[in-house]
């Protein structure tokens, strides 16, 4: 018979570990290259040879009610997505479990210095948040003409 014996959920204390973990680390900001657990909207970012792409995915979230700035070569998007279904007048449903993330939230990233903040376009279909922000030109690829 074994001497290890947990009184608890394995699974569980697990889980417990991961959430401390991740409390301890993701007080630090986000990057470009790095993102932290569980943030709000998620974010895919990429670059062209003249921008750089970022899509945050925010289904559910008026586009009207985001924002979307750049200051100091940070790019913020915040915003507040409502719940989907508002409860009904006599309504006596508890909820006990909730997955989706309901209310206001506020996500930066860091950009590389050869962002332009003077060439930024934003749209929004499909819950999709699309940034593309213009690189300077002195860091795009050139060809140099050998003499």
């Amino acid at each position: 018979m074994s001497d290890l014996y947990f009184g608890t959920d394995l699974f569980g204390e697990l889980d417990r570990l991961q959430r401390q973990v991740t409390s301890l680390f993701g007080g630090f900001p986000s990057s470009i290259r790095s993102g932290r657990f569980g943030a709000f909207p998620q974010v895919n970012i990429g670059s062209t040879d003249d921008s750089i792409e970022i899509v945050a995915f925010a289904p559910g979230v008026n586009p009207k009610e985001l924002d979307v700035s750049i200051d100091k070569g940070l790019l913020s998007i915040s915003g507040e997505r409502k719940a989907a279904q508002p409860k009904a007048a006599g309504d006596d449903t508890r909820t006990y479990a909730q997955e989706r993330f309901v209310g206001a939230f506020r996500r930066v990233i860091e950009l590389p210095q050869h962002a332009d903040p003077d060439k930024v376009t934003a749209k929004y279909t499909n819950g999709c948040l699309t940034v593309s922000i213009g690189k300077r030109e002195s860091s795009k690829p050139r060809a140099i003409a050998i003499q």
